[in-house]
């Protein structure tokens, strides 16, 4: 075998395998979050850490939103009364926001949910479990717990606990994994994605990692709904995996429902810079139980009513409302997103192996040249039926070497004598 067509079965044989080995990456749950160009550029998902609020205004200086994390160019909010936002400018802890529009999912959602009528019988139509869990095991709340912080053993455990009760009165079936992930620095979401590998092994219809904000400000979540004084919850959708846009809609019904049923609990819906382990499944969610200066029973008392959208919107419980769009956990309905990865790494693969082969050849037409020889030569015999094919190395090496006497053909002779000085040229 020549070095020629050594190199180009190497770098065809290192596609293959390349191609392979990340799709098989990809179609598993795999310990480590998903890869993303923009994961080398991004600062760590360090969020709710008590008084690093980012206050995010529109283009006339009007206060949309206040976060307790690091907002980056392109992050989106999402108004419970449909108005989209985007992130253009930042400084200092000052963000500005760009208005995109009404969304028209959001408008549409509105309008279905308004007028649907909650279900009375509450059948169960699903046995899959909700995966509940807490990447910050240390939050709190101050006027209740004494402290923003409880090492381990955070007051959000107790909001928890009020999250899996209310869901399991509705009929739900919950796997609640109360594994600590202290401490709260930059490797928490590593440390809590083996909880969420494991709580996916149960085949959950949903993950939710259920957190409190650190905005001091403990009007801002304060509302009076349903007849109590409550803290309402943002949901929280990663940019930065491949399932954000499942992820999103799963966000945008569960707010529209919620806040039809008891408006309005779900503040707004947060695209963040990050992945916060939401490309396990496309219907993973952040959950932000109001923040460290409400009490821990008004957070409590807000996780409650929106446990209540739940069932429905995953299609767990309760007859299917004519004219409901199909849930996200419907295999007959579209998960967008999810092939978008898998589109990234084919075409990443394909890069490296042509990249890989143009190297090897000195030139692109060489490459070319030599890519359409190997397949030509290697690969007629399965699209056609066998035929005389051109003299290999030895084969050429014997017909100008060693002729048969009394056999010449001269035609042949030269024939393979070209085919020879090309292969040794390359």
């Amino acid at each position: 075998m020549t070095g020629a067509k050594s190199r180009i079965i190497w770098g065809i044989g290192l596609l293959l395998v390349g191609i392979s080995l990340l799709v098989g990456l990809s179609a598993s749950r795999l310990t480590q979050p998903v890869w993303s160009l923009a994961s080398f550029f991004k600062e760590a998902e360090n969020d709710h850490r008590v008084g690093n609020v980012c206050t995010v205004k529109d283009e006339h200086g009007r206060v949309i939103s206040q976060v307790s994390r690091r907002v980056a160019v392109g992050d989106e909010i999402f108004t419970a009364e449909g108005r989209h936002y985007r992130v253009v400018r930042i400084q200092g802890n000052t963000a500005c926001a760009r208005f995109i529009g009404m969304d028209k999912d959001l408008l549409a959602y509105n309008e279905f949910y308004s007028r649907l009528e909650v279900p009375v019988v509450q059948m169960v139509r699903n046995t899959r479990p909700v995966g509940i869990y807490h990447t910050h095991s240390d939050e709190s709340y101050v006027p209740t717990d004494g402290s923003e912080s409880i090492p381990f053993k955070g007051g959000i455990y107790q909001v928890g606990e009020t999250l899996v009760n209310r869901l399991k009165n509705g009929g739900v079936r919950v796997d609640y994994d109360k594994t600590p992930h202290d401490p709260h620095d930059d490797n928490a979401y590593y440390r809590s994605r083996r909880t969420a590998v494991r709580l996916m092994q149960n085949n959950p219809i949903a993950l939710f990692d259920v957190h409190r904000d650190g905005v001091p400000d403990s009007t801002y979540y304060r509302r009076y709904i349903s007849d109590q004084q409550v803290a309402q919850a943002r949901l929280v959708v990663g940019r930065e995996n491949p399932r954000m846009q499942a992820n999103l809609d799963f966000a945008k019904r569960l707010m529209s429902y919620a806040n039809s049923v008891h408006k309005p609990i779900v503040k707004e819906i947060f695209t963040a810079q990050g992945d916060y382990n939401q490309d396990l499944m496309p219907t993973a969610l952040l959950i932000e139980a109001g923040t460290h200066t409400n009490t821990r029973e008004e957070a409590e008392r807000g996780v409650a009513l929106l446990a209540d959208a739940v069932p429905v919107v995953l299609g767990l419980t309760g007859p299917a409302p004519e004219g409901m769009p199909k849930p996200i956990t419907d295999r007959t309905a579209g998960t967008p997103g999810s092939w978008k990865a898998l589109g990234w790494i084919i075409a990443l693969t394909l890069l490296g192996g042509s990249a890989f082969l143009l190297i090897s050849a000195g030139s692109w037409e060489r490459a070319k040249s030599r890519l359409g020889d190997f397949f030509g030569r290697e690969f007629t015999s399965f699209f056609a039926p066998r035929r005389a094919r051109k003299p290999d190395l030895d084969t050429a090496e014997k017909a100008t070497h060693i002729p048969a006497p009394g056999h010449e053909d001269p035609d042949a002779s030269e024939a393979a004598r070209d085919h020879l000085e090309r292969i040794r040229q390359d």
